[in-house]
């Protein structure tokens, strides 16, 4: 029989639904019945494209006699970390302070309460069986021990809350910090930054293109182009599908965790376009078209939104789960597909006998890095074994939609659709904006995390801070690549929802979980940069972007206080706050506001040639800001801090005018 999971929104607690497992969601009734019962609580937190996460529930949650000593010493919750980030970040936080590491699977002991007093990541069978009756011996007999640890884990993963602001900001004393520390750790070999595993560093590379652009420093920029372009020569792009995965497990980017998280493409896809937008090369171009291309064809509901991941997990050919199964070669497999062009193919991605990978191959250009454009031949094989790559099992689909990964990919298509001045993409976008609007905005306009074809209701849990915070950037967004004002508006009201239900009136800042929703044993605040933005540092960016937009003062007031609370805690580890510096960056130089009353072509597509992160776009219908105040149709207007240049309709002039922003 199927546990509590069934009815589950999310697909990686159903996953878990024939578990012998006796599990409950996240929720009241795991709790009343752990304070019923007396037991403690087993929490297991996972994602549906974590590897390990895999190898446990198969190991242990599928073993009966392993599920009857959960059932009879624990009451056991089952969460999606991508669902409820919020309950995830208050226990690794825990988990962290007790092990000094982190990951998932995770696993956590709590009081009835939900106070955490054990916790670890993954455990293999024979020691996750001896830790649970150790932790019942303990629960049961050394009850004032373990109430010590609660006392002192409340204590640690509450203190965000308790941060006060800076006095001031030294934006050039932490963007130095931040710039030494990358230089430093920067692989000068094979790019990126410290040893394996390796992560994109996306808000890293992405600082440095913006310093770059501001300073002419070409040493900065060759950090980031050596980085991107060993990245997309690597294993951790798919050559053949598009699309990046989450890390390589060595220096090289050779081998990657096959798993492809939504997010990474989004971030990824950003930082292509930037480059691209400073320098004009074909190769950036070349990636952010295969990203765009695999997000439309493979993480897409048909009515816009954007699903969440696809799984590092597959069946292999004798129809056993390996990880990365979908994506790897032998040079046999190769000819089978394209025959004669089989030996150019094998030389142009590195395929051997050999194998680089148990026996197979990853393809990859580590060897020609920067020189990805492809030959004629190699491009129409890669069309046939992406047809044929097709027909093999596929990695598990994660097809929950969650409103700050999707507005987080909605910015990057709208600024790369915008760059290229693509229609197909600016289309994409207006319908991934509607999905949002008409899934995941609610009649009485807030807003919610988490959506799923098949759950009912389809749309679940209160949105976070993160969720609205890149709600807001990507509805800013919208309005500069359509001129359309129904997504000014939408931004501008979910803009107040943040500061109205989000906002800390103490030490300013953003809590993760409004005044109304669920609250946990703390209450936290998002504050660092890690594979995603911070949900405050996101929030300060799309604030001022929206501020310089509209006559809302206080965007602009509270977006610098946040930037008083980052100032606090960045210089701890400046290279950690890429996206906070980045904010602290636009708010030292300022933002220019450039207005363009009507639908003039010319004069929009002089605005798109170069990347400007400093910049605001106001165009189409006019309205009542002051910002459109005696404006012309026609006429082109740059402006800053609303006092405004000479007006000009002359696509060079204007040209010259955007020089100085």
């Amino acid at each position: 029989m199927s546990n509590r999971l069934a009815d589950a929104s999310s697909p990686y607690l159903r996953q878990h639904r024939d578990n012998p497992v006796d599990w409950y969601p996240w929720g009241d009734e795991a709790f009343a019945e752990a304070q019923r019962t007396g037991r403690p609580i087993l929490l297991s937190v996972g994602y549906s494209a974590c590897h390990w996460c895999h190898v446990m529930a198969h190991e242990s949650f599928e073993d009966p006699t392993t599920a009857e000593v959960m059932n009879q010493l624990f009451i056991n919750i089952k969460v999606d970390r991508e669902e409820r980030p919020d309950v995830d970040a208050v226990y690794m936080d825990a988990v962290q302070a007790l092990t000094g590491r982190g990951g998932w699977p995770m696993t956590v002991f709590l009081t009835p309460q939900g106070e955490p007093f054990y916790g670890g990541t993954y455990y293999p069978r024979e020691t996750f069986t001896k830790l649970m009756h150790a932790v019942n011996d303990a629960w049961n007999n050394r009850r004032d021990e373990l109430q010590q640890n609660v006392d002192a884990l409340v204590e640690t993963i509450g203190r965000t809350a308790f941060i006060a602001p800076a006095a001031s900001i030294d934006t050039h004393a932490l963007i130095s910090a931040a710039v030494h520390g990358l230089r430093n750790n920067f692989d000068t070999t094979w790019g990126g930054f410290g040893s394996a595993p390796k992560f994109p560093s996306t808000f890293s590379i992405d600082l440095l293109l913006r310093l770059f652009q501001q300073t002419g420093d070409d040493s900065l920029y060759e950090i980031a182009r050596t980085s991107l372009d060993a990245m997309a020569a690597g294993g951790m792009y798919d050559q053949l599908g598009g699309g990046f995965c989450r890390y390589s497990v060595d220096e090289k980017w050779l081998v990657p965790h096959f798993e492809k998280m939504l997010y990474d493409q989004a971030l990824l896809l950003r930082v292509y376009v930037h480059a691209w937008q400073l320098r004009g090369e074909q190769r950036d171009q070349q990636i952010v078209s295969e990203i765009i291309e695999y997000v439309l064809r493979d993480l897409c509901h048909e009515d816009g939104g954007f699903y969440s991941a696809e799984d590092a997990d597959s069946l292999d050919e004798h129809g056993h789960s390996e990880e990365g199964a979908f994506y790897t070669w032998t040079p046999t497999e190769i000819a089978d597909v394209v025959g004669a062009s089989a030996e150019p193919v094998c030389e142009y991605w590195g395929i051997t006998a050999e194998g680089n990978f148990e026996g197979k191959n990853i393809p990859h250009r580590l060897m020609h890095r920067g020189d990805i454009v492809r030959p004629d031949v190699v491009e129409t094989a890669r069309r046939a074994l992406v047809l044929h790559r097709n027909t093999r099992s596929r990695p598990g689909l994660d097809d929950k939609v969650l409103t700050e990964w999707n507005a987080m990919m909605l910015s990057s298509l709208c600024e790369a659709a915008s760059a290229f001045s693509d229609e197909r993409w600016t289309q994409a976008a207006v319908k991934s904006a509607h999905f949002l609007v008409n899934n995941l905005r609610q009649a009485n306009g807030k807003w919610m995390r988490s959506w799923q074809a098949d759950a009912t209701p389809q749309a679940r849990h209160h949105a976070l801070a993160h969720d609205l915070a890149h709600v807001v950037d990507a509805m800013t967004r919208m309005y500069e690549l359509t001129g359309d004002h129904l997504w000014l508006s939408i931004a501008i009201d979910t803009a107040h929802q943040l500061l109205d239900q989000y906002w800390d009136s103490e030490h300013g800042g953003l809590f993760t979980v409004s005044r109304d929703g669920e609250q946990l044993i703390v209450r936290q605040k998002d504050l660092m940069d890690n594979a995603t933005a911070s949900a405050n540092s996101t929030a300060a960016m799309a604030l001022l972007r929206l501020g310089a937009l509209c006559d809302e003062p206080e965007f602009h007031t509270k977006a610098h206080e946040i930037l008083l609370l980052l100032a606090r805690v960045v210089p701890s580890a400046p290279s950690a706050f890429g996206n906070a510096l980045a904010v602290f960056l636009l708010e030292d130089s300022g933002i220019s506001e450039v207005v363009l009353p009507g639908h003039n072509a010319v004069l929009l597509d002089v605005y798109h040639e170069k990347w400007r992160p400093h910049a605001v776009l106001a165009w189409g219908t006019p309205t009542e800001s002051s910002l459109w105040r005696d404006r012309q149709e026609g006429m082109a207007y740059v402006c800053f801090q609303r006092a405004c240049q000479l007006p000009t309709s002359e696509p060079d002039v204007f040209r010259q005018l955007l020089a100085t922003t």
